[in-house]
């Protein structure tokens, strides 16, 4: 059996307990080196069989998961954040299939959830916006057309752009030709949730020289939109005039 875990934004703490629960059990883990925090693996009980998947390919990884599946040992694949959110995580769940492995998935918490964290901030806040726009600019990994970044600025929503520090006078300007003003709000998140975590604050004009100057050079996020600004309505719902299913608004007429 292998279990795709998240292990979390960052902070060993963050993992969920079921996800705890299958670290402490395993008898093999392959862990994302390049963005897992390690200390997790301290929870790893004596003679638990470890891989930096960094350094493997997809084939060697299913070979590590084939051979300790063949020796009846628990498996964890260990993925940063949630695993479905740029895990790579498809095209490991469709071998296993071929391969009559099963496999199950335990979500973790997301570092566009700790990003939100650490600056505090409410990503849908009535009448800015009511939707979050997950993405990242085009690399060496493509971007469907109908998905760039200059499309999804049309609407104006919280964007969390991820994987594109290093692209980031591109994403300036396909944010200002989709239609965002080159003065709305944006930050750049830092390792989320780490103990090394830092927060910058900015506009769409001035994200690549943010980072420039702050050296930040890769393992952040994006956060663009009117949300940082601070300005918003108050909620309906729980306004002491709105009637709910739980509860009749004062003054309401409403039976």
């Amino acid at each position: 059996m292998v279990n795709f875990v998240g292990a979390g934004s960052g902070a060993v703490d963050l993992i969920t307990v079921r996800g705890l629960k299958l670290v402490q059990e395993a008898d093999v883990i392959i862990y994302a080196g390049s963005l897992v925090n390690p200390e997790i693996l301290q929870e790893c009980k004596a003679g638990c069989e470890i891989y930096n998947s960094a350094k493997m390919t997809l084939e060697e990884v299913i070979g590590k998961m084939e051979t300790a599946e063949a020796e009846g040992k628990k498996i964890v694949r260990l993925h940063t954040g949630d695993p479905c959110l740029y895990g790579a995580i498809r095209e490991q769940m469709d071998i296993l299939e071929e391969k009559n492995i099963q496999y199950a998935v335990c979500p973790g918490v997301s570092s566009f959830c700790g990003a939100a964290a650490a600056l505090q901030l409410e990503y849908t806040l009535p009448n800015v916006s009511q939707s979050v726009v997950i993405t990242r600019v085009a690399g060496r990994t493509k971007v469907p057309e109908m998905e760039s970044i200059r499309k999804w600025a049309v609407h104006k929503a919280t964007m969390v752009i991820f994987l594109s520090i290093g692209l980031l006078k591109q994403v300036e300007e396909e944010l200002i030709a989709g239609g965002y003003d080159k003065n709305t709000p944006a930050a750049i998140v830092y390792k989320a949730t780490w103990p090394e975590e830092k927060l910058f604050y900015c506009t769409v004009s001035t994200l690549a020289e943010t980072a420039e100057q702050n050296q930040i050079t890769k393992t952040g996020l994006v956060v663009v939109g009117d949300v940082l600004n601070g300005q918003y309505e108050r909620s309906k719902l729980y306004d002491p005039a709105f009637t709910t299913g739980f509860r009749t608004g004062r003054n309401s007429t409403e039976e």
